[in-house]
């Protein structure tokens, strides 16, 4: 009796050690199938689309843009060609309106944290609108990647969202130190960024 006693002790002591052995790798599993269905949403979670750029103030500059939200940066990828061989200043403006033969009705840069104009990433400030320069070849062609953790298409914030501001391309390079703009001079080339 004694024998039966201890061997359905035995039995009872293993069938909970497997119990909670089960329990603990069911949780583990649960886990990381939640982990992988996160990680999918997120790259599922991509956002394009791509605006047509036109000549503004008698120039021939034409082109697209498109911008891909991926994660948690959006990637501006821009193609262009009628430029003037060499650097020209591309900007997004405050306005999402080409409407004025001069872009001038998409107003000034975009600079929803009130800094200084400046080269992007400078520790003395910058707006969320100096991109910087492009460089057109021999042909007036240009193509230029920028990548940032900084803008949004369409989210809640609007020190990040891009939608419903301008993309403006000028006749010469930003000097990054003029303001508030880094007189690049005309504007020979604009963008509406809409949904």
């Amino acid at each position: 009796m004694k024998k039966i006693g201890i061997l359905a002790l035995g039995m009872l002591l293993i069938t909970s050690y497997s119990c909670k052995q089960v329990k603990k790798d069911a949780k583990e599993a649960s886990e990381e199938v939640e982990t992988a269905v996160h990680n999918m949403n997120e790259e599922m979670e991509e956002r394009t689309m791509t605006i047509t750029m036109e000549p503004k103030s008698d120039s021939d500059v034409k082109g697209d843009i498109t911008f891909t939200e991926k994660g948690n940066k959006v990637i501006m990828v821009t193609h262009l060609s009628g430029l003037t061989p060499g650097e020209h200043a591309i900007h997004l403006h405050e306005k999402g309106d080409c409407s004025a033969p001069d872009g001038k009705s998409a107003g000034g840069h975009w600079n929803p944290t009130d800094q200084k104009h400046g080269k992007w990433g400078s520790p003395n400030g910058y707006h969320r609108g100096d991109i910087g320069n492009l460089t057109a070849d021999a042909e007036g062609n240009a193509t230029m990647t920028f990548e940032t953790d900084e803008w949004c298409v369409g989210c809640d914030d609007a020190t990040k969202n891009i939608i419903g501001k301008g993309v403006i391309v000028h006749q010469g390079p930003d000097d990054f130190t003029s303001q508030p703009s880094g007189a690049a001079g005309a504007r020979v080339s604009c963008g509406a960024i809409m949904e």
